[in-house]
């Protein structure tokens, strides 16, 4: 028999994708825009109607500039711009969407959405749950062990951990070693310099992990490898900063969530938030029509839904 699943949403990714995405043509009352929410919404109805999920969880990124990796690294992610307000205050109506429609929304100033993910994923298999994690990112797919899936819902590719080296070239519990080798530039993690994608698999396929290797490093310059005796001399020089980048890539597993919560049960949706909220961010008769019943509540359209 198969385990029950857990659907585990990384929320910033589809709210980002909308941003980028959605005309500027949608706003509020205030005349704040509101085209990533427009965006999001449509990507949550079509989540929920192609699988109606029992048990779900939203995970957002409130720790953009306070996570405790910026402790660690302050120039974790320094390389990114910040927020506009614009686009902050729609990440607020987002969680206030999946909160009417009884989605478990998972948020926190330390900890960043892979790692309330990975604390979610990892509580509920105490539960007896598989989860599909619907994400595109690389670094969740160390996360996966067993039946657990991850899902790119706009390419429509879904894999476990046996079809993670076919995609990345190593296993899934080699992932943040790998990230640590390589380093990942959208988190301006540097990892190891002239350590690339190649090399890095070639060198955790050999040691098996980046504790091996490094416990083993006066043998990489016999490997069968392109520059191998530099490529050792690399990872002496820079032994404590692959070990800093492991800790950076590293998605944590005791964030802060609810245990009561566990396994994340979809929540009842009552009929009157949903229209206020509706009303509130100008949603249209059709997209109001798919909110109600993915709810599974009954809409009459009011004179107001434009």
């Amino acid at each position: 028999m198969s385990m029950p699943t857990v659907y585990l949403v990384d929320a910033s990714v589809y709210v980002f994708r909308a941003w980028h995405s959605m005309p500027n043509e949608f706003h509020d009352h205030d005349g704040w825009p509101m085209n990533a929410v427009h965006g999001f919404a449509r990507f949550v109805l079509e989540l929920l109607e192609r699988t109606r999920p029992q048990h779900i969880a939203i995970a957002f990124d409130e720790a953009l500039d306070t996570c405790f990796r910026h402790s660690i690294y302050p120039a974790y992610k320094a390389n990114r711009d910040a927020a506009p307000e614009e686009l902050r205050r729609q990440f607020r109506h987002c969680q206030a969407l999946c909160d009417v429609l009884g989605l478990n929304v998972l948020a926190d100033r330390e900890y960043e959405a892979d790692d309330l993910i990975g604390t979610a994923a990892h509580a509920a298999r105490a539960h007896g749950f598989r989860s599909v994690i619907v994400s595109p990112d690389k670094d969740l797919s160390q996360l996966l062990v067993g039946e657990d899936e991850q899902w790119d819902f706009a390419r429509g590719q879904r894999w476990t951990a046996a079809g993670v080296p076919a995609r990345h070239g190593v296993h899934a519990h080699q992932i943040a070693d790998y990230l640590a080798l390589t380093g990942d530039a959208v988190d301006n993690i540097p990892g190891v310099p002239g350590v690339g994608a190649k090399t890095a698999a070639a060198l955790l396929a050999h040691f098996g992990s980046l504790d091996a290797l490094l416990a083993r490093v006066e043998e990489v310059p016999y490997l069968r490898l392109r520059g191998a005796a530099a490529c050792a001399a690399k990872l002496r020089a820079h032994r404590e900063q692959a070990l800093l980048c492991r800790q950076l890539s590293t998605i944590a597993l005791h964030a802060p969530i609810d245990a009561a919560r566990v396994p994340f049960a979809r929540g009842r949706t009552g009929a009157d938030a949903l229209a206020s909220l509706c009303e509130a961010l100008r949603f249209g008769p059709l997209t109001r029509r798919r909110l109600h019943a993915a709810a599974g509540l009954d809409y009459t359209p009011s004179t107001s839904a434009a």
